[in-house]
């Protein structure tokens, strides 16, 4: 599909050229319809168009994949704390200038059992999807860089800002070994303090193999971290982290 896409980006001006002796408003619509071909899987996270993104893991029975996205930040100690008193375990997608900062809570993340994942490295939300190639592959390396520094590793998984992706994002991943995760289960935690709103919206799509999207480093992130997982453990789920041949790419 990906080819399909940026074959349309080429191909659109030489049909609009053609299609200009008959109707402008017509090549007008041609080349709008080649960029609306690239604008929808960039900006819509999880459209696998542009190349594959993880979506869910093979489960073996009742089991989901917490990710948080964001950290470190302060409250990744009481954080740390909570998932050990729940028995959970999850994949932290840090943001490599928060990792440079804070690089004593990226290497307590691994000595609790967690894994780390990159974000990029400054989280640029609002510019990530249209940052030309080598912008997107700096991105990408410096927080790798960052954090094969403080742990001696380069993580295998990487999630865009917002989950915004273009066509430079799956080549430069390509390049380094790296795998775009996404998600099944999104909290949109950032926008509510109360607990229970997350809970409704979220439990809706915990399914065996689901991938949960949950944040921290907000006023709320703590007492609704700790809700959603007591609800889905109260379902009889286990949070794992999957092993990498166990990643998927259907929704």
């Amino acid at each position: 599909m990906r080819r399909v896409v940026l074959a349309g980006l080429f191909v659109a001006p030489l049909i609009a050229v053609a299609v200009w002796h008959w109707s402008a408003i017509g090549a007008l619509g041609v080349i709008a319809l080649s960029h609306a071909l690239l604008l929808y899987p960039t900006l819509r996270p999880n459209v696998q168009w542009l190349g594959p993104v993880i979506t869910r893991f093979d489960a073996h029975g009742s089991e989901v994949w917490l990710t948080i996205d964001d950290g470190p930040s302060d409250d990744t100690p009481a954080l740390l704390d909570l998932f050990d008193r729940r028995g959970a375990k999850a994949t932290f997608f840090v943001k490599g200038t928060r990792a440079e900062e804070r690089p004593e809570m990226v290497r307590e993340m691994i000595r609790r059992g967690h894994t780390l994942a990159n974000h990029s490295w400054s989280h640029p939300s609002g510019t990530f999807w249209c940052l030309p190639p080598g912008r997107i592959a700096e991105q990408i390396e410096r927080c790798n860089d960052v954090l094969q520094r403080i742990t001696g590793t380069t993580p295998p998984l990487f999630r865009a800002p917002v989950g915004m992706k273009n066509p430079a994002v799956h080549p430069a991943l390509r390049r380094l070994g790296m795998t775009l995760v996404g998600w099944s289960a999104r909290a949109f935690d950032t926008r509510t303090d109360d607990p229970e709103v997350v809970v409704k919206r979220i439990m809706p799509d915990i399914t065996p193999g689901a991938i949960l999207l949950m944040h921290q480093g907000h006023r709320a992130s703590l007492p609704v971290l700790d809700r959603v997982i007591e609800e889905v453990q109260r379902l009889g789920y286990r949070f794992v982290i999957p092993p990498l041949n166990r990643l998927k790419t259907n929704r």
